[in-house]
């Protein structure tokens, strides 16, 4: 059984204080959503946006100092190697770069070869040289995200990497871009310029 107590608590209704009691509590909810949280949301969310952004920037500083550490490391048989193939008119990586997709791409786009430095590309000329075999070959393989590779970074976490590499081969030059997980066999016909 359900028992209702009931209350009255006017016996004449008037218009204008009924419409008062809906109005005036929408219009201070609506007040303060509009002056008081909705900008303390947006304040609080760029907060937190450039507390990340922050976080990221120096992990991504601390991977490109563990690259060039691993660089340092590569160079002397990078160097080696690039002399050998030299020799004998083989593979040699004249440059690569790795990093955003966007920026590469506006590489590939234009017809220069030049690139200025940004902190979203890194250049891994020695950890490819270094990676090309005896006989001349440099075989990435598909599936493998590239920013794993000793020398490597991530230089922009969260966005999509490129791989661009240009190479001499038996005298003629070449050109190739792939993307972060694709794979890249190099000396190709098609690669040339």
């Amino acid at each position: 059984m359900n028992n209702f107590l009931q209350i009255l608590l006017t016996r004449h209704l008037n218009p204008l204080f009924a419409t008062g009691a809906f109005v005036v509590p929408a219009s201070v909810y609506f007040v303060l959503k509009k002056l008081f949280f909705k900008p303390y949301y947006i304040r609080r969310n760029k907060q937190k946006a450039l507390e990340k952004e922050e976080k990221t920037s120096a992990q991504v500083q601390e991977a490109k100092a563990a690259a060039e550490k691993a660089q340092k490391l590569q160079h002397n048989v990078a160097n080696r190697k690039r002399n050998k193939q030299l020799e004998t008119g083989g593979l040699v990586i004249m440059k690569a770069l790795y990093g955003n997709q966007k920026i590469l791409n506006n590489l590939n786009s234009s017809s220069e070869t030049s690139f200025e430095s940004t902190s979203e590309v890194i250049d891994v000329t020695i950890p490819l040289n270094f990676l090309v075999n005896d006989s001349g070959q440099l075989k990435l393989h598909e599936g493998v995200k590239k920013s794993g590779i000793m020398g490597f970074c991530d230089p922009c976490p969260g966005e999509g990497k490129q791989l661009y590499v240009e190479y001499a081969y038996a005298g003629n030059q070449h050109k190739v871009w792939v993307g972060d997980y694709e794979e890249l066999l190099i000396p190709q016909g098609t690669h040339r310029i």
